[in-house]
């Protein structure tokens, strides 16, 4: 008896397919022409030939695949064919933070985008040691980990806020997490009774002064919570207060 070979369906779309961030409003046969660093990464670093697969994602509509064409030296058109995956379900939770240095920031920003943050905001206190970001930087960084980290919506980037008029405007109905050094509430316990739309606050590495800790907590929703024993560097503090709201309260449930 002969035995017979199945041959494996390919997946689809392609898993080695490249990504793309496109500021194009996406849908089925909607070309996007692509030059510049985008272009080159595709048609330089990926080696993308004609009618090869390109996932592509405007951040509001989910991601499509796309077929390349018209291949020059400096750029290509792709051909969008099909959507792949519906937008996605963001959780409704803001990272504040203050601006800390180079390199720093930027892993705030990729981390924060890889974890699921709906909004990014930079919050300007008296012990900062930086006053000035890069926004067009951040978003980049941004933009770069949503395309590895298989996100179809970007975060919102806020410009940067001065603390007290952002205290001053805060939503009356998102809870304001705040790490306090001088002592708050146990972390996992308070986020479990307090559901909803959220944001986390983190301050610099000098932490905040006195009188910014106390206008704080003058907000209604705020709530300061400590993150442990030991004492961590501002982006550490940012990565770890976003993950356990993820856990709690968000998409890792």
């Amino acid at each position: 008896m002969m035995d017979f070979l199945m041959t494996a369906t390919p997946a689809w779309p392609p898993q080695s397919a490249p990504r793309l961030h496109v500021e194009t409003q996406l849908g089925e046969g909607v070309s996007v022409p692509v030059d510049g660093n985008p272009a080159h990464y595709l048609i330089s670093v990926m080696r993308v030939k004609a009618d090869d697969i390109v996932l592509l994602f405007d951040g509001r509509s989910g991601e499509w695949a796309a077929k390349a064409r018209d291949i020059r030296k400096r750029d290509l058109v792709l051909e969008v064919v099909s959507r792949t995956r519906p937008p996605e379900d963001v959780p409704d939770f803001w990272l504040c933070c203050a601006p800390i240095r180079k390199g720093r920031i930027d892993l705030v920003a990729e981390k924060a985008c890889e974890l699921g943050v709906a909004r990014l905001q930079p919050v300007l206190t008296r012990r900062a040691v930086v006053d000035k970001l890069n926004l067009d930087r951040l978003y980049a960084h941004l933009v770069e980990a949503a395309e590895q980290c298989g996100r179809t919506a970007l975060p919102e980037l806020g410009q940067m806020a001065k603390l007290d008029a952002l205290l001053r405007d805060w939503p009356e109905g998102r809870w304001l997490f705040f790490a306090d050094e001088s002592g708050g509430e146990p972390l996992a316990d308070t986020l479990k009774a307090h559901p909803g739309p959220a944001a986390f606050l983190i301050g610099p590495e000098g932490g905040f002064d006195p009188a910014e800790r106390e206008a704080i907590r003058r907000v209604a929703k705020a709530i300061p919570v400590s993150l442990g024993p030991r004492i961590l560097r501002a982006e550490t503090a940012a990565i770890a207060a976003t993950s356990a709201w993820m856990t709690i309260n968000g998409d890792w449930r």
